[in-house]
């Protein structure tokens, strides 16, 4: 039995919550494409993330993740992936939920932070105290992600096959984005 994906999902959530590795596992068991938009910016600028702050600093780079988020969404249904911050921003909320709908993986700070305390690949923490800025921005953010359409939490003893079962169960209780076939 397979699946008819009508909107695309959109996952959403801190750094190291597992957006890419959960989306490319329920892409697979969905049967649709992953796209993940940091990845999307990335070919399209033929440069890292990190050297696009850098080089343009964050506002340019948010700037160019609306435009790809907005332009992934008006194509074929997928899962997609964005990055921790992109959620943030009013316009791309309103652009989610119009045309997708917004799932939060919802991973408490001492996950998140053993996720990703040995990776030198997010430049938002490279800071004198990184797990303070990982604090912070947990803090400021966590009440935002509060408003994607759903939210499934995630825990350090469930395998990434286990979250992507967990967040096309909680999707298929929405029929406009996800039916049984």
């Amino acid at each position: 039995m397979g699946w008819t994906l009508k909107k695309t999902i959109v996952m959403v959530g801190m750094m190291g919550a597992g957006k890419t590795a959960v989306g490319r596992a329920l892409a697979e068991e969905l049967g649709v494409p992953f796209l993940d938009t940091d990845h999307e910016i990335e070919t399209a600028a033929s440069m890292t993330i990190a050297e696009i702050f850098d080089r343009d600093g964050e506002p340019f780079f948010r700037a160019r993740e609306t435009e790809v988020i907005q332009r992934l969404l008006d194509g074929r249904p997928c899962v997609l992936s964005t990055g921790g911050g992109a959620y943030l921003a009013d316009r791309n909320r309103s652009l989610i939920s119009q045309k997708g709908v917004a799932v939060w993986l919802n991973a408490d700070l001492e996950l998140l932070w053993s996720r990703v305390k040995h990776r030198n690949t997010r430049p938002l923490l490279k800071t004198p105290d990184p797990k303070g800025t990982l604090t912070a921005f947990y803090e400021k953010r966590v009440p935002i992600y509060q408003q994607a359409d759903l939210e499934v939490p995630a825990s350090p003893d469930i395998s990434v096959q286990d979250m992507a079962a967990r967040v096309a169960q909680a999707v298929a209780q929405r029929p406009d984005v996800l039916e049984r076939k």
